[in-house]
């Protein structure tokens, strides 16, 4: 959620996917407000506005109802969306995963993902620092869903 919109109780939001209007086909949607509360809206209505969407929704009334659901977060349940082909993984199964190097050194874990037209980038907090480390086949070796767990053949000390 970007924030409000308009007078109206509408709400503008950003989706992380390839196609911000299929963020719509996916429910139920909740929604992880800032506080950490979470909440189930009732889309009512929706349309493309700019690199993302507008959204009407049943709990929001007037600007203010919606200036409470800025910077939430929406979560769609997995189930929800659709299957992918082995060896691909959406960007929320990757979150929290540890990550260790091919020699077993541990780098952290996935905080956050980048896309920078090349390629994506996982974002990763260690003890120590921040790492960006390429999300492509050469570098990340393995992703281990049962053990949380990514492998990549980096350097600890880049």
């Amino acid at each position: 959620m970007v924030g409000a919109y308009g007078v109206r109780g509408w709400l503008r939001i950003l989706p992380y996917t390839t196609r911000p209007e299929a963020i719509l086909d996916y429910r139920p949607w909740r929604i992880r407000q800032r506080s950490g509360a979470m909440d189930t809206p009732t889309v009512l209505e929706a349309q493309a506005h700019g690199k993302g969407l507008i959204v009407q929704i049943a709990e929001c009334a007037v600007r203010e109802d919606a200036e409470r659901w800025a910077g939430g977060v929406i979560d769609v349940p997995v189930s929800a969306l659709p299957p992918l082909e082995p060896g691909e993984y959406y960007w929320g199964e990757l979150l929290g995963l540890a990550v260790e190097t091919v020699g077993g050194v541990n780098l952290g874990s996935v905080q956050r993902l980048l896309e920078t037209g090349a390629n994506d980038v996982l974002v990763v907090r260690g003890a120590d620092r921040e790492r960006l480390i390429p999300y492509i086949p050469a570098v990340v070796r393995r992703i281990d869903r049962d053990e949380r767990r990514i492998v990549v053949d980096w350097d600890a000390d880049f």
